[in-house]
Order: structure tokens, then C-alpha cells, then sequence
């Protein structure tokens, strides 16, 4: 099989080797591009391993189990094992053992040599982590892994010494859309900050905060990405060092937000820069929140602004707001148009008349979150800040708390503590104050780390602390 370099188009233009833009309609920069090239060493090696030859039993075997084919020779000895496989490479056969009767061992002729392996099966066959549906294609992935392996374990060593990643065409158009997007971010920043400057106090957490021109974490939306062992059909070659993805099933990991495909070992060393793909993002609710907003290219869910803007716009007059519950058929209706249409869905006083289902569409969405607002890594940075009995520490050390939040989640909670503050503005009217409100959101964002009955009721009363101080504070925490 010849190997082709790999030409990467981009949004109707061409990058060269650093990611610089090219134009397509010139022929000289066309001429000058130097697309990657896939490394086909490792490859060759996987069309030279030994194939697999069965070697079958002559008899049947009464005790054979099910699961296995005239490959089992029954309860015999390795010696005749090694006798039985006589030396050809990649030949195979099961037996059953000697020593543990019940327990079943792989012979296999690699290298010069008799290999046993304990053999087991769950509904798969396996040896190791891989779990295959058949003997023969578990023989077959052993034989390409223990050939390359071993004909290349230096040249495996430092492959990842020299990666392609940085020069492969959409890495370099991810890296404008995030420095577009951190444009973006900071300017609104920098809006929101002229906006509220009167407003700070000149408390040493105010001044504080004013000297923090180099901490806008609302700018840096990293993500890093989300990995997950994956099975490749047909040749694949590892996106970060560019390098051929041995073996028959689980060559390789794929990011399951943006599609990347690099080696288990290459995964360790591929930049936090995931840019999770829109086609691959199944639902909105109980999706993670950077990932959403990456995806959607937004400051934050699409389904907290939204909820908010209606809510905002017909029902801060109403009586018991986010206390009073709505039809849980019609908060399921919400769910599901925001999971099916995304921005698009209509939650609008002619869909949805009771605000109800809009402030419990909200509050599902939130409490749904995998990591919630208030992420497991600082809860309980949050409720020892709560246990503070003076109030300038106490205040410190939930600034300090918030400073250590993602900046996706962090920019989410300062939306919904600036709205939430908006609600007490109209306090006579819908009767909820900054602490009814902090009994109702303090379990939604904040969730211990061990999901513990007795230390979740223990710590609810300091979460409603937390949300209370938050919504208070807002001007000067945020």
C-alpha cells in the first residue's frame, strides 16, 4: 500500500507547515505547501507480523466449553502444547490447564518460543484489557502487538519526540477562533468592569480586585479533552505524532467532543486546545458546561441565558419565583426542545405560560450538570469559607474560592448571582430574598464530591451561606 501525504483544507483556504494562511487560487504558495506526512514504519512492521494458524484437535473434546472452537485440546501438558504448535510462528491453540483444572490457557508460537497466557472470557475473550469477540482476532491483534513491539520498542520510545500537531491546518485554525473569542471575551470584560467600577468598594478586597488586570479567567476557556479508548476500522495514523495506530481493536484513543485520534501515549502530551465539534454533541442537558459553550462558541450555556432573559422579561413580579414548582411534564417538554433544537427552541409566553416551567427548566439544567457550577475540586474551599465567623474573611475566602473555578463555570455563576440579585430588586412583588434563594440554589450549585446523605444535609445550611453571600456580594465578588 503506497502512503500519500495528507493535504488539509480549511474553510475554502490552505495552511502550510507553521499554519500560516495561504491562498488557495495561488499556485505558488500551493507549490510551496508542505502538508504532513503520515509515518509508514510502523505499518510495514504490522504487514510483516505473523499470521495466526489454528491448530485443531483431531477429536472433540467432551469438556470443551462453548465459547470455543476444535482450537481446545482439552486438559494437556505444555510440553504437548510446544510439541503440538511444532514451531511454526503464530500458531495457536487452547488447553485447558493442568495445574488448575477449570482454568483455561493460550498457547502461542512467537518468536522461537511457546508463550502461555491465561485465558478468560465474560461474553468476550480476553487476555489482558482488549476484549475481543473471537479467539482468532485476539491471536491476531497479540501477533501484530508482540512484532512491532518488539522490532520497534526504540523507535516507539521517541515518537513522540517530534509531533506534527501544531502544524496540522485545523489545529492552526482552532487557535484564531480561540484568539477571536478571547477577544470577544475580554472586551465584554472590560465593558462589564467600566460599568462597575463606581460600584467597588474600597475594601481591601475591592482594591484587591482592581490589581487584577492579569487574571480576566472569564478570557481563557481551555478545555482539555476527553478521551476514550477506541477501535479504528481500516488503517489509522495517530494525529499528534503522526505515526501508523497498531493492532486489530483498540489501537488508539478518540476525543469524543472534537474527533481527535492520537496513541494512548500521545494523549498524555496533546495540548489542552479540545474544540468540541457541534455534530458531536448529542444533548444540552447533562452535557459538561465547557464543553457546551466551546462547542456553541458562547460565554456560557445557551440554556442559562435564555431562561433568564424570559424570566427577566415576564415573571420577576412573580409571586414565590424559583420556590414555586412547575407541571414536571412540562419542565420534561423544555428539556427536550433544548436537547432536539438548541437555541432554537421556543420557550416563550406563547409555548410556556407559567414561568414556573421556565425557573424549573433552569434549576433541572443546572442540577443535572456533571460537574456542577461550584465544581467538586473547591466545595470545600466554599463551606469552610461559610464556617468563617468574621465577615471580611469570610467574604476573602469565597473570592479566593471563586478565583479557582473554571472560567466557563465561573462565568456562569456571575451571570446567575447578577440576575439572581436582579430577582431581590423586586422583593415585595414575588416575596424571595437573597436567603430564599440560598436555600433553593445552594444544593443546585453545590454538590459534595463523595455524594454523602450525611454530609450533604450537614452542609446544606453553609451552601445556602455560600448562594446568600454570593447574590449580596455580587457587585464586589465578581
Amino acid at each position: 500500500m503506497r502512503l500519500y501525504p495528507l493535504r488539509l483544507v480549511v474553510t475554502g483556504e490552505t495552511r502550510n507547515a507553521s499554519g500560516m494562511h495561504s491562498d488557495p487560487a495561488s499556485t505558488t504558495d500551493l507549490e510551496d505547501y508542505q502538508p504532513p506526512i503520515w509515518k509508514s514504519y510502523l505499518y510495514q512492521l504490522q504487514q510483516e507480523a505473523p499470521k495466526p494458524k489454528r491448530i485443531t484437535c483431531p477429536q472433540e473434546i467432551k469438556s470443551r466449553p462453548k465459547y470455543y472452537g476444535r482450537e481446545f485440546h482439552g486438559l494437556i501438558s505444555r510440553e504437548q502444547a510446544d510439541e503440538l504448535l511444532d514451531g511454526a510462528e503464530g500458531a495457536y491453540l487452547i488447553r485447558e490447564s493442568q495445574r488448575q483444572p477449570g482454568t483455561f490457557t493460550l498457547a502461542l508460537r512467537f518468536g522461537c518460543q511457546t508463550l502461555n497466557y491465561r485465558l478468560f472470557y465474560d461474553g468476550k475473550h480476553f487476555v489482558c484489557e482488549k476484549r475481543f469477540e473471537s479467539v482468532h482476532d485476539l491471536v491476531t491483534d497479540a501477533l501484530i502487538t508482540l512484532y512491532v513491539e518488539g522490532k520497534a520498542a526504540e523507535y516507539i520510545a521517541k515518537m513522540t519526540a517530534n509531533p506534527i500537531y501544531q502544524h496540522l491546518g485545523y489545529t492552526a485554525l482552532l487557535r484564531d477562533k480561540m484568539s477571536q473569542r478571547l477577544s470577544r471575551a475580554r472586551s465584554e470584560t472590560r465593558r462589564v468592569a467600566f460599568q462597575r467600577e463606581d460600584k467597588i468598594s474600597t475594601s481591601p478586597l475591592g482594591r484587591r480586585e482592581t490589581q487584577k488586570d492579569g487574571r480576566e479567567k472569564q478570557c481563557s476557556y481551555e478545555k482539555v479533552h476527553n478521551f476514550k479508548v477506541h477501535t479504528f476500522r481500516g488503517p489509522h495514523w495517530c494525529e499528534y505524532c503522526a505515526n501508523f495506530m497498531w493492532g486489530l481493536i483498540a489501537q488508539g484513543v478518540r476525543c469524543s467532543d472534537c474527533g481527535l485520534n492520537v496513541h494512548k501515549q500521545c494523549s498524555k502530551l496533546v495540548p489542552s486546545d479540545c474544540q468540541p465539534d457541534l455534530r458531536r454533541i448529542k444533548k444540552v442537558f447533562s452535557c459538561d458546561l465547557t464543553t457546551l459553550v466551546k462547542a456553541h462558541n458562547t460565554q456560557r450555556p445557551m440554556v442559562v441565558d435564555m431562561c433568564i432573559r424570559e424570566i427577566e422579561h415576564r415573571g420577576l413580579s412573580s409571586e414565590g419565583l424559583y420556590r414555586v414548582s412547575g407541571f414536571t411534564e412540562h419542565i420534561e417538554d423544555v428539556r427536550l426542545a433544548f436537547d432536539r433544537e438548541g437555541e432554537k427552541a421556543d420557550i416563550s409566553a406563547g409555548a410556556y405560560s407559567d414561568i414556573n416551567t421556565i425557573t424549573g427548566a433552569l434549576k433541572l439544567y443546572l442540577r443535572d450538570l456533571p460537574i456542577p457550577i461550584i465544581t467538586y475540586d473547591v466545595y470545600s474551599r466554599f463551606i469552610q469559607a461559610a464556617k468563617q465567623t468574621d465577615p471580611d474573611t469570610r467574604l476573602e475566602a469565597i473570592h479566593d474560592g471563586l478565583l479557582q473555578l473554571p472560567p466557563a463555570h465561573y462565568e456562569t455563576l456571575r451571570y446567575l448571582m447578577t440576575h439572581l440579585k436582579r430577582v431581590t430588586m423586586y422583593e415585595k412583588e414575588n416575596l424571595m430574598n437573597s436567603e430564599n434563594l440560598g436555600i433553593i440554589f445552594g444544593p443546585t450549585l453545590m454538590q459534595p464530591p463523595d455524594q454523602n446523605t450525611l454530609a450533604t444535609l450537614n452542609d446544606m445550611r453553609y451552601q445556602k451561606v455560600i448562594v446568600q453571600h454570593l447574590i449580596e456580594h455580587e457587585d464586589i465578588l465578581f
